[in-house]
């Protein structure tokens, strides 16, 4: 028993290593992504709390929270004695609960541990982008500290965890359709329902366009990037099941996005980068908790359906009059949802044993609508109780200043957003004069030569008035 437990394999080692990297990466590209899609005076705001859910959940996750989910059953968590601070977790293979035998064979119980920690950090941050603008910092902390307790913690050890109750009843998610893209994006969805909209806090139209289309590219890039170690190293070695994680996750996240295109160009005139973007990541979130179930014609399918139904999701929410600001229910909730019920549609048992059937797909819609259900609820009531204890969202002179500057004391781009500040003064002064009107400036159309005749006359002109001047002044 003892060869067993410290058997290690260097080449499953190597690839969830890196595949730990790549998931720590895509909190930060969740940070540009939707850093980008907010307005100018609120870029850091909403990247703060997506780089303090990296070291809040860290701790937590360090201190108990992994044993929460992978210490010994004891029904709704798992036991916190089993792992409590790293506990027993070491460079041999992690033991299964309380016992001896390997919970996961060939790598170390170090790099299990800190593979899984990178999914709890980017699950609460998913949730940013529903309530951007409305959450003041502390209540945010506290409302993801208290959150991790009470939904992620236990979906991850029902589903994932030895002796999880769903896992053992048969319930399958590869990645965290369930585990965080339901959690993530039905708690946002009750978030945003139990908030007032920006329209309301700000007592004006709010201006919803993308304030640096660049910087979604680059997020969707990184977090494209990353999702092949999200899902891919989910298989936990290199192994077949790995490649067909990542094949899939290519395939799906490629339809999506060219679906996206022409779903917009149809329905709205133009294909959008932004809609590229955002049709890619409805993608991979919706292959997500099946990618290493399904064979690669099925993830074509998968990505090609997860675009219309994540566009319609927000189209819905805006109807409704919901101000999902990022759309994170449409894209991650209900793209989550699909792609765990596409499991018992499209399941191939000679990729993962797992086959599709009525039975299989029973299953994965109870535990996919009884994990919305959940999250809904327990995230409403817990944003209510953390309001009456402390005030949530920012107050008018916090609103009118910008939330980068009320809250963190920086701007994302000090002269834009000094331009742009309801409390900027007037540049007009001696020192800096009004702007000349572009019309000063403009020139037929002319020919290159013309051109550059034209400049010279004007220079000359210029020169005449400055010359008139000083004749003036000096009479």
């Amino acid at each position: 028993m003892e060869a067993v437990i410290s058997y290690i394999d260097t080449g499953h080692t190597a690839f969830v290593l890196i595949s730990m990297a790549l998931v720590n990466l895509m909190t930060p590209g969740l940070a540009f992504f939707y850093g980008g899609l907010v307005r100018q005076t609120t870029v850091l705001t909403i990247m703060t709390q997506n780089y303090a859910c990296m070291g809040l959940v860290t701790i937590i996750w360090m201190a108990w929270g992994f044993s929460l989910c992978f210490g010994e059953s004891a029904t709704v968590f798992g036991s916190p004695k089993s792992f409590l601070f790293f506990d027993r977790v070491t460079g041999v293979p992690l033991p299964t609960g309380d016992g001896t035998e390997p919970f996961v064979e060939g790598i170390p119980g170090l790099v299990f541990a800190g593979y899984q920690g990178m999914f709890a950090v980017i699950t609460p941050a998913l949730m940013t982008g529903a309530f951007a603008d409305r959450l003041r910092f502390l209540p945010f902390l506290v409302l993801v500290t208290i959150w991790m307790h009470v939904v992620y913690f236990p979906f991850c050890h029902w589903v994932w965890g030895p002796e999880g109750w769903l896992g053992t009843w048969g319930v399958v998610d590869f990645a965290g359709g369930i585990v965080v893209h339901i959690t993530a994006g039905f708690s946002a969805l009750a978030l945003v329902v139990a908030l007032p909209s920006r329209e309301k806090v700000e007592g004006a139209p709010v201006d919803v366009d993308p304030h640096n289309v660049p910087f979604v590219a680059l997020g969707t890039g990184l977090l494209w990037f990353g999702w092949f170690g999200f899902n891919a190293g989910s298989a936990l070695g290199a192994t077949p099941v790995a490649a067909y994680a990542a094949v899939n996750s290519e395939i799906s996240a490629s339809a999506a996005l060219m679906v996206w295109i022409f779903i917009e160009w149809k329905l709205e005139g133009q294909p959008t980068l932004v809609g590229a973007c955002v049709g890619a990541i409805a993608g991979l979130a919706t292959i997500t908790p099946a990618a290493g179930f399904v064979k690669p014609w099925a993830a074509l399918i998968i990505g090609c359906c997860s675009s219309p139904f994540c566009y319609f999701c927000i189209k819905l929410a805006n109807r409704l009059g919901l101000d999902d600001a990022l759309d994170v229910w449409g894209v991650h909730g209900m793209g989550g949802y699909l792609g765990t019920l596409t499991i018992g549609v499209f399941a191939d048992p000679e990729v993962n044993g797992v086959a599709a059937s009525p039975e299989q797909f029973a299953k994965q819609f109870a535990a996919a609508s009884g994990a919305a259900l959940y999250s809904f609820l327990v995230a409403f009531v817990l944003v209510k109780i953390i309001g009456r204890f402390s005030r949530l969202m920012p107050n008018p002179e916090e609103i009118e200043e910008g939330l980068d500057r009320s809250f963190h004391k920086n701007a994302a781009y000090k002269g834009d957003y000094e331009m742009a500040s309801p409390k900027m003064t007037s540049m007009s002064s001696p020192k800096f004069p009004d702007a000349p009107s572009p019309k000063q400036f403009s020139l037929p159309d002319l020919t290159s030569s013309e051109v550059e005749t034209e400049l010279q006359r004007r220079e000359k002109e210029v020169d005449k008035k400055e010359g008139d001047k000083d004749l003036v002044s000096s009479v």
